[in-house]
């Protein structure tokens, strides 16, 4: 019989070793400005690093300008590289690899932030920024393939261990994969062989360019959690010919669509009232009077993406990492038992970013979040969980932090 692995013991991912098999998860920090890394970008993931997460994710790294869900977005270009260069020496100073997710954000880019079109399979009027979607041109994919590639290189060479790519949430790839999204009557739309097209053509850039330097994982969609989107039997088949094509070292498994549905991902309580404070008008009047529609509620329990990411655990070999409601030990453990290499963890962490330490001494402790999801809104002004702290207490560095230029 087959051992159970220890989630809290050492654990190799691709060509990288972990002290553990825990992963913070990428949750956009809002930390950023002007496309530069700051002081305050740094220490929230030096928090998760010191807090005994055995690989943190930076979280949201664009490949091109127009890629960006808001304008003070994180882009890879040569101005951005000390900043990134300090962030991932301060989390391995703590002892934790650090994980870089790249992408481009496709109809849920922001084009009034980014001065700059947002494209996807077709037109969108509006868009998730309430702009104008346009389609994406063989030439316009063909240079967001090899940007994905550019980001990773340079990813390597900022001292990244792994990169993310983000195939999900109506991102880019996973807009051309979601029958819902892409209309398209070309070599991009029809048939899920032709919609997975981009997806593949990305990941086989970023192998081809980095090779074995670092891990290299993938952000799945099953399902956009609406009718006609991407189901999960087409997402089994999209993560086989991945596997089959040689270019991951592990897949993370997620759902529902920033475009379409972002609560399906989330779980929990849906804050629609702090959305809309957060908003600028005329948006705000819209969240308070139809953000019930949009941001919908589901209920919370543990490991709740479990039941759909066991059927792409069947199917495939490659290690997996399983993401959703995973707070204490016994989901980990859970996770051990059902085949899944890796767990990650994202509003637990937020709540308290030493858990995994706190789990580590003592396997019992329960995870203080209440999945209020009051954490979600703040990412527009600094991510961090508002039941625990007053974010208006402590300053944000904005620019670049002394000796990132």
């Amino acid at each position: 019989m087959e051992q159970v692995p220890d989630p809290l013991a050492p654990a190799v991912l691709g060509p990288v070793r972990l002290r553990n098999r825990v992963i913070k998860a990428a949750t956009f920090e809002g930390l950023s400005h002007d496309g530069l890394v700051t002081t305050d970008l740094v220490d929230f993931h030096r928090r998760y690093a010191a807090g005994g997460v055995g690989m943190t994710t930076v979280a949201y790294l664009a490949v091109s300008p127009e890629g960006r869900t808001s304008g003070h977005q994180v882009h890879w270009r040569d101005e951005a590289m000390p900043g990134l260069r300090a962030l991932t020496e301060a989390v391995h100073a703590e002892g934790a690899a650090v994980s870089a997710q790249i992408g481009h954000a496709g109809p849920v880019a922001d084009p009034k932030g980014t001065g700059l079109p947002a494209i996807g399979p077709g037109w969108a009027f509006p868009n998730q920024g309430a702009g104008i979607t346009r389609p994406a041109s063989s030439a316009d994919l063909e240079r967001i393939v090899a940007a994905h590639a550019d980001a990773a290189r340079r990813a390597v060479e900022v001292g990244f261990d792994a990169v993310e790519i983000h195939l999900g949430h109506s991102y880019l790839a996973s807009a051309f994969l979601s029958p819902k999204v892409n209309h398209r009557k070309d070599g991009y739309g029809g048939s899920l062989a032709n919609r997975a097209k981009v997806a593949r053509g990305i990941m086989r850039a970023v192998r081809d360019e980095v090779g074995d330097r670092v891990a290299i994982i993938a952000k799945l969609n099953m399902t956009d959690g609406v009718r006609g989107g991407i189901t999960l039997e087409e997402s089994i088949r999209t993560a086989c010919w991945l596997e089959q094509d040689g270019t991951l070292d592990a897949l993370e498994m997620t759902a529902g669509s920033s475009l379409l549905n972002p609560m399906f991902l989330f779980r929990g309580d849906a804050p629609v009232r702090e959305f809309a404070a957060v908003m600028p008008q005329p948006i705000r009047t819209g969240v308070r009077l139809m953000g019930k529609r949009f941001i919908r509620e589901y209920p919370y329990h543990d490991l709740y993406l479990l039941e759909m990411s066991r059927k792409v655990r069947a199917e495939v070999s490659l290690p997996m990492i399983l993401l959703g409601g995973v707070v204490d030990a016994a989901g980990m453990e859970t996770a051990m038992r059902e085949g899944f290499a890796f767990v990650a963890m994202a509003r637990a962490l937020l709540r308290e970013p030493d858990l995994v330490n706190r789990i580590s001494r003592e396997r019992s402790t329960p995870s203080l979040c209440i999945h209020c999801n009051q954490c979600m809104p703040t990412n527009f002004t600094g991510t961090h969980c508002p039941v625990v702290s007053d974010h208006t207490s402590r300053s944000t560095t904005w620019g670049t932090a002394a000796g990132y230029a």
